[in-house]
């Protein structure tokens, strides 16, 4: 059973639980004698546990007040058991999952007691996260500013469901937008989501209504997506635009999957669909801009059949991509793969195999280290060969030298083969080389290298952020520059170091980066000092 008070009014840690101990001649959960599952007992803490001497104060009693806390119906929805069915442990891990992936959910902990009377009862136990968020946020990166200004429910009246409306100001474009987002409707699995945006530079929609696979037993999958969006798209070469695009797109799919559900520790699952993908990016003549580039127009409308391969092997850890929080590790490997013919007969403009795929697995060759790998390609085949491809891969490896100290390096590279005009392969400090203008580079390929150090503290700032820091090294490059006016770059470095708060308390984002990078390479013009500030969800 959980224990949630200490003698005295105290409370124990925020998710700790105890079990009952089974007695010498007590069978155990999952034996023959206690197959079933007795009572399903959902514990909720708010925001705040107040029954801790820390936690409890007027600020935060105001806080649990004004929240609504995640309904009782909304957490058992997500659970993949049910009072009577057969007792499965991996179901219980499955569904501790499930209920982290939420986002309104600062944590949580499935957990069988002592069997007793042939039945086991199960304990649940979650914590939620202040999910209102009104007011301002400001981001920096590759030394252009964003500001953020709205107001966002990510659980709604307790339910799950998320409605927002904000207004955007970034490099791009400005944003003004309205969505709804409800990831299980009534008491069935399908997920709905809505969105509308009015920008300065073209409109937006998006809505989509999915039963996704949503657990590794699941049996089908069905769904359908409608985009449609108008934009101004720009090329960059050293942070400066080099043409502009009016671009206007739609994007209809309709599908639906099957599955044996998981077998011998292996997931398959097959499916097929119809999309419609149009794309039209028109020169925008201007004198201001060196070049009008060429105009890029494709409809794509095919069938296609989807594979996936998915082998059930996860991990809890903390301090790994999080700051105090439980993360769940993919290990393994996870392969899906689709391929898709678009003919002039389907009402597409051309002949083309279209195509994607990317397998990915994670390894661990001790118990303090982690090694994730990734690769991935989508793209076309024409009659001339392959279009609009490209081809990505990445490699994460995580060494930990002691519970609040690692050592993280990644390589990445991505390469495109025959882009289209408008597509560009881009590197600076909107793309992780922390050190240089966004966009600073461009060309048909590009790698990059980061290694840091993380130290992840044991201080909760004012109960509500977990502080780390991080000193970092990015080194990388683009190559097969676009035309021979472009200047190449070469090798381009930076260091820094900086700041991550662990926002563990609201769905604001799950770390909040500051740091300070300085340039090793690049033209005189370049800021010697870059300061950048953003919400990312991972260290």
């Amino acid at each position: 059973m959980f224990r949630r008070r200490l003698a005295g009014g105290a409370t124990a840690a925020a998710l700790c639980f105890t079990v009952v101990p089974a007695l010498a001649d007590e069978p155990v959960p999952g034996s023959a004698d206690c197959s079933r599952i007795g009572t399903v007992r959902v514990d909720r803490l708010d925001v705040f546990d107040t029954d801790r001497p820390d936690e409890d104060n007027p600020a935060f009693r105001l806080v649990n007040f004004l929240h609504i806390q995640t309904r009782e119906s909304v957490i058992r929805k997500r659970l993949l058991f049910k009072p009577g069915d057969a007792y499965d442990a991996r179901l219980l891990e499955e569904s501790e999952r499930l209920l982290r992936s939420t986002g309104h959910l600062r944590s949580a902990t499935v957990q069988a007691g002592a069997c007793h009377d042939g039945v086991v009862d199960v304990e649940v136990l979650t914590q939620d996260v202040w999910t209102l968020k009104p007011g301002l946020s400001f981001g920096r990166q590759g030394g252009k500013n964003s500001t953020s200004l709205g107001l966002e429910e990510s659980n709604l009246l307790g339910f799950g469901s998320r409605l927002g409306l904000v207004l955007q100001s970034g490099v791009d474009r400005d944003t003004r937008m309205l969505y709804y987002r409800d990831p299980q409707l009534n008491d069935a699995r399908w997920a709905l989501s809505t969105q509308y945006a009015s920008n300065s530079d073209g409109k937006s929609q998006l809505h989509t209504l999915e039963r996704p696979f949503y657990a590794l037993d699941t049996r089908w999958a069905a769904g359908a997506t409608l985009r449609r969006e108008t934009r101004i798209d720009s090329t960059y070469e050293q942070g400066r635009i080099t043409g502009q695009y009016q671009t206007e797109e739609h994007f209809y799919k309709l599908y639906g999957g099957l599955s044996e559900g998981l077998r011998n520790g292996w997931v398959t699952r097959w499916s097929a669909g119809w999309t419609d993908d149009f794309h039209d990016a028109t020169p925008i003549v201007s004198a201001g801009l060196p070049s009008i580039g060429q105009p890029s127009h494709r409809d794509l409308v095919y069938p296609w059949l989807g594979f996936e391969l998915l082998e059930d092997a996860y991990r809890k850890t903390q301090n790994q991509d999080q700051i105090g929080r439980t993360e769940d590790v993919t290990l393994g490997w996870h392969v899906t793969a689709m391929l898709g013919a678009a003919s002039p007969r389907f009402g597409a403009d051309r002949s083309a195999a279209v195509f994607n795929a990317r397998v990915s697995r994670g390894i661990e060759p001790t118990g303090d280290q982690t090694l994730l790998l990734d690769a991935s390609t989508a793209g076309r085949w024409e009659r001339d060969g392959l279009a609009g491809t490209l081809v990505s891969a990445s490699a994460r490896y995580y060494l930990r030298l002691s519970p609040r100290r690692s050592v993280y390096v990644t390589l990445a590279t991505d390469r495109a083969i025959n882009p289209d005009s408008d597509q560009q392969v881009l590197l600076g400090g909107d793309s992780g080389l922390r050190g240089y203008p966004l966009r600073y580079q461009s060309g048909k390929g590009r790698w990059l290298f980061t290694a840091e150090e993380r130290w992840f503290t044991d201080w909760f700032l004012f109960r509500l952020f977990n502080v780390g820091g991080a000193v970092f090294y990015d080194m990388g490059r683009t190559w097969d520059l676009e035309t021979s006016a472009q200047a190449p770059q070469g090798l381009l470095r930076d260091l820094g170091f900086g700041l991550r708060l662990g926002n563990s308390r609201s769905s604001l984002g799950n770390v909040l980066h500051v740091d300070l990078a300085f340039p090793l390479d690049g033209d005189a013009n370049i800021r010697r000092v870059q300061f950048l500030v953003e919400a990312k969800r991972s260290f």
